[in-house]
């Protein structure tokens, strides 16, 4: 099993939408370097709303707590974040990921 992650960025400065596509496995520990890259790219634009979408990643129970508990309050961890920044971030999983199936149905 591959231990590193791997993150690509697309970032819609006219949308203010950011999507970060996580691969690889996301542990209770690598969760800390996926906090930076959520960060790292709010701090592009002012109000930017990002989705952080792990369907292609193995994740750990652990990490997707502390992933959904950051969506939900809107902050990350004080001890990456100090400053408590408000974040706009929505965690694509893989049981919340439109299939191709259902996408047909949407598109018909």
């Amino acid at each position: 099993m591959n231990e590193k992650l791997r993150v690509l960025v697309r970032v819609d400065l006219d949308g203010a939408k950011a999507h970060v596509n996580v691969q690889g496995h996301v542990t209770s520990k690598s969760v800390h370097g996926l906090y930076d890259v959520v960060k790292r790219a709010s701090s592009l634009a002012t109000g930017l709303s990002l989705e952080l979408d792990v369907t292609r990643a193995q994740t750990e129970p652990d990490a997707m707590e502390e992933l959904h508990a950051c969506a939900k309050s809107h902050h990350l961890p004080v001890r990456v974040d100090p400053l408590q920044h408000d974040y706009r971030l929505r965690i694509l999983t893989p049981d919340r990921a439109i299939s191709p199936a259902s996408s047909l149905v949407l598109a018909a």
